[in-house]
């Protein structure tokens, strides 16, 4: 299925994270030795699932692999300590193609100064509270909302890249139902 990006203001163009800059891509053609992190627009149902961080801001599920390990390991147990969920699929549908310019990776196991940051959107169960481990971010709450009440929640951080993921993964869930 074709998308264009276009009418994705936040995702087609550089996004700069500190001392790194992305270009989101749906170009699932990738080196999976770059793969440094996973990400999932988490769906229960028709709903979203979205996560708030103890200072308050709403963030994107997933993270960085740690040593040896490969993404989907990572997405499955990421899903567990931030969502306190199990995951019960997951379709890639594109990825940040990023560029550090920090003398050091931001862990030494992952590539630097070039690496990938997966994204795709998957149906999880919620099974408990998230693990909060001591080393990660600490999850406030997970709650279940429409697609524009997750958007809405995004946008008021001014994180419009997360809020057109969520709308981008909304779009290509209804797509592939009318296949």
């Amino acid at each position: 299925m074709y998308t264009d990006l276009e009418q994705y203001k936040a995702l087609s163009q550089p996004i700069v994270w500190g001392a790194v800059e992305n270009c989101f891509t749906l170009d699932m053609e990738i080196d999976e030795s770059l793969v440094s992190n996973i990400s999932i627009i988490p769906t229960v149902g028709e709903h979203y699932a979205v996560i708030q961080l103890e200072d308050g801001r709403w963030e994107l599920a997933g993270g960085t692999l740690e040593p040896g390990e490969h993404y989907q390991d990572a997405l499955v147990r990421e899903v567990r300590e931030e969502l306190g969920a199990e995951l019960k699929s997951y379709t890639r549908f594109g990825c940040f193609k990023c560029r550090s310019s920090a003398a050091q990776p931001y862990r030494p196991h992952i590539p630097h100064p070039s690496f990938i940051r997966l994204v795709g959107y998957g149906e999880v169960e919620l099974v408990g509270k998230p693990l909060n481990p001591p080393d990660g971010e600490q999850i406030a709450v997970v709650d279940v909302v429409d697609i524009d009440e997750a958007v809405r929640r995004f946008e008021e951080i001014g994180r419009h890249d997360i809020a057109e993921l969520y709308l981008l993964a909304h779009q290509l869930r209804q797509a592939e139902r009318r296949l």
